[in-house]
């Protein structure tokens, strides 16, 4: 195919290299100055999207997808596929969508996860939403950058999967930080503490998979002085994403609000910035009850 992709930064610069490396004639556009294995890079998002089958973007938030999406959208060829691999609102996600359908064109929302290490070893995961002909367009490409796509729904569906499953990962990761912080207090030692929980109906994948305990579990980031891994930054945006949805839904989510602001606190107003997200653990171990 050949292929746009917009966004080359620690996650798109991987993915496109991945698809390269594949035989796929891909060209590429980065608002910083970039270089990436086997990409032919160019001077606009408009110039990468001319002619190409697909165009991928990998952008940071919902407004800056609608103003690219704005100038890519007049240059695809029709029939040509949007697929956008950021983690947005399901709300912009939306109206790109039907921004794309008007100009007769495909769109897929496909969020990922698997984190840095994964788009460059092509193991991500994909959450899509569009339609069956749009996913089937985007599958072979998402089979070279990662290991599994979910066609979870029509448009704004894999972003929606993407921020509950987020919403879930930032409840849990704060609950296991802070029954460790209370495991300390009473004195139990915390390879017992995960020697149980991690077989009990405590399990769950922050404490079995990525235990914010450091030397405990399997290598995560605790070992590595809470260096990310998953930022906490991003964690905060994911989850002021799923309490935007919530609103628009009018969902009550008590749980992924308090996560929010916990989370708000840890990364505006205490040491959180650029550290992972599991870092919660450290914090709660110098707070008392107070």
């Amino acid at each position: 195919m050949k292929i746009g992709f917009i966004g080359l930064g620690n996650m798109g610069g991987p993915m496109a290299a991945n698809l390269a490396k594949e035989g796929h004639d891909v060209l590429g556009f980065d608002m910083a100055s970039v270089t990436v294995e086997g990409v032919t890079m160019v001077g606009s998002a408009a110039e990468a999207a001319a002619g190409a089958d697909v165009v991928i973007t990998m952008l940071p938030n919902g407004q800056i997808l609608r103003t690219v999406a704005a100038e890519l959208l007049p240059a695809m060829q029709a029939g040509a596929a949007l697929v956008d691999c950021s983690t947005v609102d399901v709300d912009s996600a939306r109206a790109v969508a039907e921004q794309a359908a008007a100009a007769g064109l495909l769109f897929v929302d496909a969020p990922v996860s698997g984190g840095i290490g994964g788009a460059a070893g092509g193991t991500l995961t994909f959450m899509a939403g569009g339609s069956a002909e749009a996913f089937a367009k985007a599958k072979p490409l998402f089979d070279i950058m990662g290991q599994k796509a979910v066609h979870c729904g029509e448009a704004g569906a894999g972003q929606s999967a993407k921020i509950c499953n987020n919403m879930i990962l930032g409840v849990t990761m704060i609950a296991t930080c802070e029954a460790f912080a209370l495991a300390d207090k009473l004195g139990l030692d915390r390879q017992k503490m995960f020697d149980v929980v991690s077989t009990s109906s405590g399990y769950s994948w922050s404490m079995n998979a990525y235990c914010p305990a450091p030397g405990v579990g399997p290598q995560s980031p605790a070992d590595n002085d809470y260096k990310p891994g998953f930022a906490a930054e991003l964690m905060l945006k994911d989850l002021r994403l799923s309490q935007q949805a919530a609103v628009s839904a009018d969902a009550d989510t008590p749980m992924g609000e308090l996560a929010q602001a916990l989370y708000a606190k840890f990364v505006e107003n205490e040491d959180g910035l650029g550290m992972d997200f599991s870092a919660m653990l450290p914090r709660f171990e110098k707070r008392g009850r107070s």
